[in-house]
């Protein structure tokens, strides 16, 4: 038996006990460190640092702070909130209670809110601040099972008429009384984390649902020591590591990535500011950082739209280095795969220095200088802009896992990368291609069930442990997995040819740089068409260069002249494509696609009914005098 197979195999039964080995191991180590904006709102922020044993005050207070208001084993503790130290400090303190944390995302609407806290049966909510608390005491009659809403914005606790004695009250409150509890009772959290057993509810995760309400999927405490051990077993993160953690923590991957961060020690900087992610990067220096592929899609329009506004001379340059970092990732990873050696030929070696001093050695600046590697997980990346990262010396390997699965169950592994796949099993991880090509995962991070739902658990959960992903998938006869669809996703023409939409918009973002969204109709239809937005910033700079100077989002969007920019892109993409699977018309949509409106998930996946709903009238113009046959 291999040292990472006994180090799974014998895992405790919850994370807690790896967090108090944490503490106990490096109480003197930093764990995290998190921004304090300036008192006056101007200026940089301060970064403050936690060590692990500061860090395991703060947690223990409110764990002792949740027992004093009556919170038991099991029951559900609601976090909304967007990412900050203060949401990693209360899901520790609710596991290491004994409670589970139910994840609200902070742009869930009132209604969706109150669905989950009352078909999760949530006592308590953590609600970030007076906007997160204004969604549910319009609702509280509805909500006879909450009992406190527990504000991380202490100013913004306040109590108002109406509310019952107690129902509001600050985290800082919650600490205090903790600290009275833990007076009284030094023991109680202690013997609360002793008591958790393996299959006991840990987390409470509502999926983003493209359709009616969501469900709650049930993971247990054992699920979370798996994934951390898993973590460590990939040997791709270590304790000198510094990770940069801005995803959403209501996010399964969010919750993977501190499970791994406590097993091996290392730090982690908490910033869930998106519009703050360049200013970041150069302050934190990670050593790698997780995202979603829309960030990386978004990191190199805006390097190609710099090149390209600093002159055709510039221009120039970046389009050959990035041809030449695209070339040298794929003539490395394909010599590795053969030879074990990524060395490169002498000739693209040498075009590969002089591209790195003119382009690539800046690109690396910007991430902070020594980021070794990023993790891509909760859809495809387009493969030329893998491999482009890569060649820049800034490696992306894509993972894949669900949140019914506990996040990640595959990544790819360092070195080893192949782009256009999501890497290997993780240690302790089962799989199977079904017969009709469907993905099947077996490990012990894979969820007990939906809450309350045991047929839609049944549809999915064999009696034996395998899950059914709805994916579609190849295995390599190596153990290299490439998802090539969403089984519910594949859509048949009206001549009965089979359409990826996922995989023909993946090839479109590789070909055009100012794309930021499109999806691919073509469902019971004779021919393929898309719905585009284009990424504002870049558009609009193109646009100020082409005499469309001063007007908005949607006029340019509107403009003959960006239909014939993205028509010359989207012909690129059809010489690539089956003659069934080109997209012969296509509309420019006025304004990009976003969570507000409830078109994207909060990991800002496509939600394809709800997108095909709202725009179903510029569909059928598309189709509009056409033989449906």
């Amino acid at each position: 038996m291999s040292d990472t197979q006994n180090l799974i195999e014998n895992r405790p039964p919850s994370v807690a006990t790896l967090f108090i080995e944490r503490v106990a191991a490096t109480p003197d180590a930093d764990a995290f460190r998190y921004p304090v904006p300036p008192a006056s709102g101007h200026g940089p922020d301060t970064w403050h640092s936690l060590t692990w044993g500061a860090t395991a005050e703060r947690v223990y207070a409110i764990a002792a702070g949740l027992i004093a208001l009556g919170v038991q084993p099991e029951e559900r503790v609601a976090l909304a909130s967007s990412t900050r130290i203060e949401w990693i400090l209360a899901d520790l303190g609710v596991m290491c209670a004994g409670a589970a944390t139910t994840t609200i995302y902070p742009s869930t609407n009132a209604d969706e809110s109150v669905f989950i806290l009352s078909d999760s049966g949530s006592r308590v909510l953590i609600a970030e601040d007076a906007a997160q608390l204004a969604k549910v005491r319009a609702h509280r009659t509805e909500l006879p099972e909450l009992t406190h809403v527990v504000v991380i914005e202490a100013a913004d606790a306040v109590p108002e008429p109406g509310d019952p004695e107690g129902w509001v009250l600050s985290l800082d409150a919650v600490e205090k009384l903790g600290g009275q509890e833990l007076a009284a009772r030094p023991g109680v959290v202690r013997e609360r984390i002793d008591a958790l057993k393996a299959d006991q509810l840990a987390t409470l995760i509502y999926t983003s649902g493209t359709t009616g309400r969501p469900k709650g999927v049930r993971l247990r405490h054992d699920s979370w020591s798996y994934m951390a051990k898993a973590m460590a077993g990939t040997g791709l993160i270590s304790a000198e590591d510094v990770q940069y953690l801005w995803l959403p923590l209501a996010h399964v991957f969010g919750k993977m990535l501190t499970s791994g961060q406590i097993e091996v020690g290392h730090v982690t900087a908490v910033d869930g500011r998106v519009d703050k992610i360049i200013e970041n990067l150069p302050v934190v220096r990670p050593t790698y950082m997780a995202a979603v592929p829309r960030i990386f899609e978004k990191v190199y329009n805006g390097v190609a739209a710099k090149a390209r506004a600093g002159g055709a001379a510039k221009y120039r340059i970046f389009k050959w280095a990035a041809g030449v970092a695209r070339e040298s990732a794929r003539v490395s990873q394909e010599n590795f795969q053969r030879t074990g050696n990524s060395s490169l030929p002498f000739a693209l070696a040498a075009k590969h220095k002089v591209a790195d001093a003119l382009v690539f050695a800046k690109i690396r600046e910007a991430f902070g200088g020594r980021l070794r590697a990023a993790v891509s997980g909760s859809a495809a990346l387009a493969p030329e802009i893998s491999y482009f990262f890569s060649g820049a010396g800034v490696p992306i390997l894509e993972g894949y896992g669900l949140t019914e699965t506990s996040a990640a169950c595959f990544v790819n592994p360092g070195l080893a990368l192949r782009t256009g796949t999501v890497g290997k099993p993780m240690p302790g991880t089962e799989v199977r291609i079904a017969d009709d090509g469907e993905i099947l995962i077996r490990n012990p991070a894979v969820m007990v069930g939906y809450h309350g739902l045991p047929d839609k658990t049944a549809e999915v959960l064999e009696e034996d442990g395998w899950f059914h992903t709805g994916d579609i998938g190849e295995l390599s006869t190596d153990g290299y997995l490439k998802i090539t669809d969403r089984k519910k996703d594949l859509i048949k023409t009206s001549g009965g040819k089979y359409v990826s939409p996922a995989e023909v918009e993946t090839q479109f973002k590789a070909v055009c740089p100012f794309v930021s969204n499109i999806l691919v109709i073509g469902g019971g239809r004779n021919f393929c068409s898309a719905l585009i937005t284009l990424d504002e910033p870049t558009i609009m700079e193109w646009a100020a260069e082409h005499n469309l100077g001063g007007k908005s989002y949607a006029e340019v969007m509107a403009a003959p002249e960006t239909e014939r920019l993205i028509d010359g892109y989207v012909q690129r993409l059809n010489d690539g494509l089956q003659r069934w699977q080109a997209i012969r018309k296509f509309r420019l949509l006025p304004r990009d696609l976003d969570i507000e409106h409830g078109e994207l998930t909060p990991s800002l996946k496509l939600k394809r009914p709800v997108v095909e709903r709202e725009y179903s009238g510029l569909i059928e113009d598309m189709y509009a005098g056409t033989r449906e046959s």
